[in-house]
């Protein structure tokens, strides 16, 4: 697959070569809201946590007489009926909200969400933004005139070196800088707009499609335990005065 690569001042210098493996998936919907469902519960800290009517201090005194009120019998006023008393059957700061995915799932899902902003037009690939002078008034005119002004929700795909570039936009209100090797589906959707990096295409490559990696996602299988058979005890013969005559 072939992309245009543009310069900093938005004009196109030539075509990109991409792999197919990677930016020509179909998207899958499912797998790309499964990827997106465990990436947001794995954010969360699941800490929300209540105090049950034994854990709020104050008084045990009863708060009125058994009888002769008309009111209902009630003990102290910590009870989870009354304002400022506890709170029945809250969160206890231990829920487990931590959602599980296999690496290949993982995978799938960002090279589907890739090929979905290749399909729609929303992923550009930028050549020279490591040579621009460190400085947000100029990443920010360059970043103007790439996307023609449309530079809301918008996030950069940044190589291995760009420290520079790293410097110089991250402090511009609705960008966001995505590392080439830590790429998940989900902040590839949340975005509108993605400028790759030229030199970010090769990374994602060798760090998602090598054959090494594939093969790290595959767990070997685990050896079979050797199970050594135990010798059969044997008794020991009980020679009697019979069979010494015998053998005599």
């Amino acid at each position: 697959m072939q992309v245009q690569v543009v310069d900093t001042k938005g004009k196109s210098i030539g075509k990109l070569n991409l792999p197919d493996e990677i930016y020509a998936h179909n998207a899958d919907r499912m797998l790309l809201a499964q990827a997106a469902r465990v990436y947001l519960a794995n954010r969360r800290q699941g800490n929300a946590k209540v105090k049950s009517r034994g854990e709020v201090r104050g008084s045990g005194k009863k708060i009125w007489r058994q009888k002769g009120t008309g009111r209902a019998r009630h003990g102290d006023r910590y009870a989870p009926i009354f304002v400022g008393g506890g709170v029945a059957h809250g969160p206890r700061g231990n829920q487990h909200v931590k959602r599980k995915m296999s690496r290949a799932m993982k995978r799938k899902a960002l090279f589907a969400s890739l090929s979905l902003k290749v399909k729609t037009g929303k992923l550009l690939v930028v050549d020279g933004l490591e040579k621009l002078s460190p400085k947000t008034k100029v990443m920010s005119q360059a970043i103007e005139a790439i996307t023609k002004g449309e530079r809301e929700n918008l996030a950069i795909i940044l190589s291995q070196n760009a420290d520079l570039v790293k410097r110089s936009a991250r402090n511009l209100s609705g960008v966001s800088l995505l590392s080439a090797t830590k790429l998940n589906a989900y902040e590839i959707l949340d975005t509108q707009t993605i400028l790759m990096m030229k030199d970010a295409a090769k990374t994602i490559e060798e760090t998602f499609l090598t054959k090494r990696s594939i093969k790290q996602e595959a767990s070997p299988p685990k050896p079979k335990r050797e199970i050594k058979k135990k010798k059969a005890k044997t008794k020991p013969k009980i020679v009697t005065g019979k069979t010494k005559e015998k053998n005599k």
